[in-house]
């Protein structure tokens, strides 16, 4: 993976978690909080708790991410196929950019939660009136499986790397940029719910996204018509060299 996509990926991935993540996730952070950790619990065993909760969720970013990354390295029958994911990606992240500004419903539309289901709903409530510090990382696992815009977003730029590790490393990516600020919820509640602070990460998010969106775009078309031309040269036919003539 190139230095400027990681860069990318924990810009867009730190920012959304301030705007986008904690409007999605916060509900839960705060129900698990008021209810799961005792007053009496030291400030070390508190924040134990907040991060197995998170890796527990990146944990379940993880195994996403390796899956879309196979899948996308299987679907991949030639060029062509590699050029058209990214660029598939690539408008599937101007969408996220352009929900998240507030422009469209694309993330509304993604985000049908099955947190009613009966199995999910009495597992949480069951994970949710257990003390034990292992219940928080099964928790975030739990979490994990919501389904959310950005975690769509992440997953189809896992499948576009092609690879089961480096989906895996996207996902990773994505899930440790996202924990700052919901492992912070907790202690500056107040300030993560001013709308004028939220407001403004979820527009620097959406912009962020919609230039990696272009860009990755830009790869995709890049990609085809370097492969295009390799192949025209392979078989001693350039189309470039056709025009000068």
């Amino acid at each position: 993976m190139e230095t400027v996509n990681i860069i990318s990926i924990i810009t867009i991935a730190f920012l959304g978690s301030f705007g986008h993540c904690i409007g999605m996730c916060g509900g839960i952070i705060i129900a698990y909080s008021s209810t799961k950790i005792e007053d009496n619990w030291s400030k070390q065993k508190q924040a134990t708790a907040h991060i197995l909760y998170g890796l527990g969720r990146v944990s379940t970013y993880v195994v996403l991410g390796m899956l879309f990354g196979y899948i996308g390295g299987v679907a991949m029958f030639n060029n062509l196929a590699n050029g058209s994911l990214l660029i598939f990606a690539g408008i599937v992240m101007i969408l996220t950019g352009l929900s998240l500004s507030g422009k469209i419903k694309f993330l509304t539309l993604l985000e049908h939660s099955f947190s009613k289901k009966g199995w999910y709903s009495s597992t949480f409530r069951q994970l949710l009136h257990t003390k034990t510090l292992s219940s928080f990382f099964i928790l975030g696992m739990l979490n994990g499986l919501l389904p959310c815009g950005l975690v769509y977003f992440f997953a189809i730029t896992a499948a576009s790397t092609a690879s089961w590790i480096w989906g895996g490393v996207v996902m990773l990516i994505f899930g440790l940029s996202t924990m700052p600020a919901l492992f912070s919820l907790g202690f500056f509640v107040g300030l993560f719910k001013q709308t004028t602070f939220r407001n403004i990460m979820i527009r620097l998010a959406s912009i962020s996204v919609i230039i990696f969106g272009f860009y990755t775009i830009y790869n995709g078309y890049m990609y085809i018509k370097y492969k295009q031309k390799q192949i025209y040269q392979c078989c001693e036919f350039d189309p470039d060299k056709i025009k000068q003539k």
